[in-house]
């Protein structure tokens, strides 16, 4: 049984981290001289413990076949993303417990021109912060009713819409007395396969932000910032869900965190 943090552990963790992060600030926050922006998290961030051990050291081997890869990877039609994909609230026989919510967004580009029929995919944990997965062992309840994960395709305006549960924060074992804040998972994935992206979204005023070193592997603020959904009453349906905006921004000085080499 670990031993419980006292305030004192937490603001010298608290000091590390920020010690760490304006340490990569100063050193471009790329790791070794790649010349990524500064806002860019390392892929080797310290106290995210498994990136030590799972970052690329080796540089990216070209394919003599790209084609090839891409026959290897899963393929979606139109046709098979139904309406019912996008409610994880609807996917089970009986409605699962929490708080129902509903997340709007648009994918754009750099130029902020929308992003049609791409394929966005969602997974996440139920309102007890566990995922149905053999190898979550939090010791929270499951939810016969929930399994946690969706998709749609973007509209002509780039849109997309998930009606699902907000998740609960869970322990993850990276630090001591560590717990995830809330967050959604989100995948993009362009014209491929190949060309997937993943980034999380999390939701405002989360007490839980200065002691995860994920969030806190962004350095720059408004980078940060733009990974928080916006909640929006105008979005929320009466006596339904709450209502949440998130853009997805793919590339650019605007773009939104996408998680490189994790």
């Amino acid at each position: 049984m670990s031993t419980p943090l006292t305030q004192a552990d937490i603001d010298r963790e608290i000091a590390e981290l920020r010690e760490l992060r304006e340490r990569e600030i100063g050193a471009g926050a790329g790791g070794a001289g790649d010349g990524r922006e500064a806002h860019h998290p390392s892929r080797d961030y310290g106290p995210y413990r498994s990136t030590v051990l799972r970052h690329p050291r080796q540089p990216l081997i070209a394919l003599k076949d790209p084609d090839a890869a891409e026959l290897a990877g899963p393929v979606f039609g139109v046709t098979d993303v139904t309406a019912l994909d996008a409610d994880l609230t609807r996917q089970h026989l009986a409605e699962p417990l929490g708080e129902r919510i509903t997340v709007h967004g648009r994918v754009l580009d750099r130029n902020g021109r929308p992003v049609r029929g791409q394929l966005v995919e969602i997974w996440q944990a139920n309102a007890s912060g566990r995922y149905p997965h053999q190898r979550d062992d939090h010791p929270a309840p499951l939810d016969p009713n929930f399994t946690g994960v969706g998709r749609c395709l973007t509209g002509d305006d780039g849109g997309y819409a998930f009606t699902t549960i907000k998740p609960g924060a869970y322990p993850w074992r990276n630090h001591t007395n560590a717990w995830r804040p809330a967050h959604i998972h989100f995948s993009v994935f362009g014209t491929a396969f190949t060309q997937r992206l993943v980034t999380q979204m999390y939701f405002p005023n989360d007490p839980l932000f200065p002691y995860d070193p994920i969030f806190n592997s962004v350095t720059d603020e408004r980078a940060r910032q733009r990974m928080i959904a916006a909640y929006e009453h105008d979005l929320s349906v009466p006596e339904w869900s709450l209502g949440y905006r998130w853009d997805i921004v793919l590339d650019g000085p605007a773009a939104t965190w996408m998680e490189e080499g994790r």
